[in-house]
């Protein structure tokens, strides 16, 4: 059996040279080994083409498969599940393909390979060899082929072969109506949506002299052809390299473009197992998320792909120079000869200075044309070496102002780099096209600037927290640090929720910055040593966290080139998730600049909790309890690609693994959320209750209690009452409830729980039954009795018993103790027992304890009336000895 096949992800070439093979095997059969573009599968449903009969390789017997006829494809790790037939011993295999050569190519019998813009050109031209006829059907599938690949024969990859393919296959009727209409369909509203994403999240990056922009979008389904859509935003943003990264559901989808010959983007999709030309180029990679792909690509393109760029490069030689000894006349005539604004000036062959045109034409203007250029000359200047990169050419030039640097090797002057030709160098390597004033780049596109919330952070926080930024700032402003407020304080800022629990990050030494803070505000510190962290304690207990920026998590040596943010930006990607990754710099020059690596803004208008990368639940399994609550309180849902990485920690039990005193922590903090039952019900779905402990299976039964302790929560909480309960507590005791008192009390112990937490759940265990017990059996319950059988108990176990209680008597008996009896107290005291001649001792709990009940029952409602009733029904004892 003959089969003609391509690569997975077939579009509209490898269609077209499928049909056009077919001309010249015509017993062979049509097979796709994956799935098709979007728009491919609507063109084969929808054309004359659906009665094509094209197979699946479901349908068809593999092992009788003796030839296979490859096209637009010979990388055996893109053919799908031919991938074991095509390296079968003994394979007849034929291949027709147009792409660059790679290590994973496959080899047969007969390889047609030629650098063309299209693969449908190449069997074109070999029916058109042939005299092979091609009605007008096939001549507008063929049409379409090369169409798609060369951009409609503009892309730089079009070759005069593609030019004369098309116009082979013109003059065999291909109808040019019809392709226009097929490569132009509308945009879906998902794929508007998804292009408008796209623009939002588009960054542009400087690597090796060259502008890469990275576009990235985040969807929970598949939306198809990101290829046009990338194409659209390349158009729109006037932007020669370009990728767009695009997670969807498990899997990230890249589509690389490239108008630049030194970026070549189909080698950095190799790298990603996807591939391409140099120019187009697409990749998939599953359970990854954007930013570990998007610096997979960073890694790529500098040690790969772009060549690395040196002040050699662009530097001028040989330079003209002046020398000390020449006049400020004699240098000003250099100058206007040779239309020079800069000249180095040396002494022998070495720099000593640089002299500019403003400074001498400043000294002759003061009669000072004599005067030796060494008097006026700058002497305070930076050097580069032939080998250095332009990033430090860059860091002078720009950053320090600096118009001329000299270049100088061995000793000697070897070029120099101005500001104009280090500018003109920008410009030529990046070749941006820059709009007409008829067009409109959006706000948020990738020349937008730096977004600041200055005056948000002006508009929602107290003045006192606005100048302790301010101050904080300042500080690390004057010791040559950098400040970042971080975390869920921005998260929230940033939502307009409130929440002032400050977290400072200082590139620096944090302990440093604040011993420093701490002496110049009303303040003192709490260091933390080993960890490089300190705690501000004010004078009415409110309190800030600062901490160190994890230096050693500095980026990569293949990592983006820029170093500004790497201390800060390595210390938000150790995160929990992308939502609290936001950072506000402090700074003064640029106090309220919001710094985002990770998307967070992105994702907290989507309303996704989302991860940073696919280990993060394996390095901390309580993370999986922070996302539930997060995804409660903000009423976010979590990501596929977490929620199947969350799946999988349940899997492994990787939560039953953590130290018991960090889950009761993240447990206290779930229980203290205003929807504590939402989360719990959450983590039901998710199975983690045997995570916590084996009786712990939040299963129908246990969410039910829970449910229930909830509402008496609610009934206790509208009583207003003096006295309040710790509501986690009673929670937590429900979580408790499937326990045995020894199983229950040593799982308190081994979480680390406070004394009084531990005694709440002794108290539980070991009395609450025998109490309740003792007053469902009793033939009449007195007030007194209901009051004797609660009052011992902490009100935390009493609302738990009202709880699980089956019956109603018990909650009738509780109810009645809060609403009457709990507070109700006699107003004699022992000591009114003395004054009245009664001796101390057991007598007094007597009395004092029938006062009670006559009080309970409305018998005695003053003081007076309590003392009448002692002397009347308790006599006092004769004293001893009396005559």
């Amino acid at each position: 059996m003959e089969v003609i096949t391509t690569h997975v992800n077939a579009d509209f070439d490898t269609i077209a040279s499928m049909v056009a093979a077919h001309k010249l095997y015509p017993e062979a059969v049509l097979v796709f080994p994956g799935s098709q573009e979007e728009s491919v599968k609507g063109f084969l449903l929808q054309s004359a083409f659906y009665a094509l009969e094209v197979r699946k390789a479901r349908e068809i017997d593999l092992s009788k498969v003796t030839r296979v006829v490859l096209v637009d494809i010979r990388n055996s790790a893109r053919v799908g599940v031919f991938r074991e037939v095509v390296t079968r011993p003994g394979m007849d295999l034929h291949i027709y393909d147009h792409h660059p050569d790679e290590e994973a190519d496959l080899h047969g019998s007969l390889e047609v390979i030629r650098a063309v813009g299209s693969t449908t050109t190449i069997l074109v031209e070999i029916l058109k060899e042939r005299d092979v006829p091609i009605t007008p059907d096939e001549a507008t599938v063929m049409m379409l082929g090369i169409y798609e690949d060369t951009g409609s024969l503009i892309f730089p990859s079009t070759t005069v072969a593609d030019y004369q393919a098309a116009a082979h296959l013109l003059a065999c009727g291909a109808n040019l109506g019809a392709v226009s209409d097929i490569l132009a369909k509308d945009l879906t509203s998902e794929q508007i949506s998804l292009l408008y994403d796209l623009i939002q999240g588009s960054r542009a990056y400087t690597i090796h002299g060259v502008e890469v922009v990275i576009a990235e979008a985040r969807r929970e389904e598949y939306v198809g052809d990101l290829a046009v859509l990338v194409h659209k935003l390349r158009d729109m943003e006037a932007v020669n390299v370009l990728f767009a990264l695009c997670q969807m559901g498990d899997r990230v989808v890249i589509v690389g473009r490239s108008r630049k010959p030194e970026v070549d983007v189909g080698a950095v999709m190799r790298e990603l197992g996807g591939g391409g030309h140099p120019y187009a180029a697409s990749a998939s990679i599953r359970d990854a998320t954007t930013f570990q792909v998007r610096e997979k690509i960073f890694k790529v393109l500098t040690e790969k792909v772009i060549p690395r760029r040196t002040a050699a490069d662009i530097m001028v030689s040989p330079p003209r120079s002046a020398a000390v000894e020449n006049t400020m006349a004699d240098v000003h005539q250099l100058l206007t000869r040779f239309n020079f604004n800069a000249v180095p000036v040396l002494r022998g062959e070495s720099v000593a200075g640089i002299i500019t045109r403003q400074v001498v034409e400043k000294a002759l203007f003061h009669g000072l044309g004599q005067e030796k250029v060494s008097e006026y000359m700058n002497t305070d200047f930076d050097t580069v070496e032939p080998g250095e990169g332009i990033e430090r050419v860059q860091e002078i030039i720009i950053g320090k102002n600096q118009r001329l640097v000299p270049v100088v090797g061995d000793g000697h002057v070897a070029g120099i780099i101005t500001r104009t030709g280090f500018l003109r160098f920008l410009h030529d390597v990046r070749d941006v096209q820059r709009p007409g004033p008829e067009e409109d780049i959006p706000a948020g596109g990738i020349l937008a600037r730096q977004k600041s919330i200055a005056n948000l952070i002006r508009e929602r926080l107290p003045e006192r927290v606005v100048e302790l930024l301010r101050s904080a700032g300042t500080v690390a402003e004057r010791l040559g640090m950098t400040a970042f407020v971080v975390g869920g304080f921005v998260r929230d800022l940033v939502m307009r929720i409130d929440n002032l629990d400050v977290d400072i990050v200082i590139e620096g030494d944090g302990i440093e910055f604040a011993e420093a803070f701490a002496r110049e505000n009303p303040c003192r510190v709490r260091p933390h040593h080993k960890f490089g962290t300190a705690v501000l304690v004010f004078p009415d207990g409110f309190k800030v966290d600062v901490a160190t920026a994890r230096v050693e998590y500095y980026l990569e040596p293949a990592a983006l080139p820029t170093v500004e943010y790497s201390s800060i930006k390595q210390d938000l990607y150790r995160r929990d998730f992308t939502i609290n990754t936001l950072a506000v710099r402090l700074n003064p020059p640029v106090f309220g600049e919001l710094i985002d690596f990770y998307g967070a803004q992105r994702d907290i208008k989507e309303r996704v909790i989302r991860i940073l990368h696919s280990l993060s639940f394996v390095e901390d399994p309580s993370r999986i309890l922070r996302a539930s609550r997060f995804e409660r309180r903000f009423g976010f849902v979590i990501g596929r690609h977490t929620m199947n990485l969350i799946r999988n920690a349940v899997r492994l039990d990787l939560i039953g693994r953590l130290p018991k005193p960090r889950l009761f922590g993240e447990l206290e903090l779930i229980l203290k959320e205003e929807d504590p039952i939402g989360i719990l019900r959450r983590l039901s779905e998710m199975g983690i209750g045997p995570s916590l402990h084996p009786k712990i299976t939040l299963d129908r039964k246990q969410i039910n209690l829970l449910e229930e302790t909830s509402e008496v929560l609610v009934w206790f909480s509208l009583l207003f009452l003096e006295e309040k309960a710790e509501k986690w507590g009673v929670l937590f005791l429900a979580l408790l409830d499937p326990l045995s008192p020894e199983e229950g009390k040593k799982f308190a112990a081994d979480l680390g729980m406070g004394r009084k937490a531990r005694e709440w759940v002794r108290i539980a265990k070991d009395e609450a039954d025998d109490l309740i017990y003792r007053l469902i059996s009793s033939k009449a319950v007195s007030r007194k009795l209901v009051y004797d059988c609660l009052s011992p108990l902490p009100n935390e176990v009493i609302l738990h018993v009202m709880s699980r209680a089956k019956n109603p008597d018990i909650k009738r008996y509780i109810s009645l103790y809060f609403t009457q009896l709990k507070n109700v107290r006699p107003l004699t005291t022992g000591q009114d027992l003395v004054d009245l001649g009664y001796p101390p001792g057991p007598l007094f709990k007597q009395i004092l304890d029938e006062v009670l009940e006559r009080k309970f029952t409305g018998e005695l409602g003053t003081k007076a009336a309590e003392m009448s009733f002692v002397l009347t029904h308790f006599p006092k004892p004769s004293k001893q000895g009396r005559p």
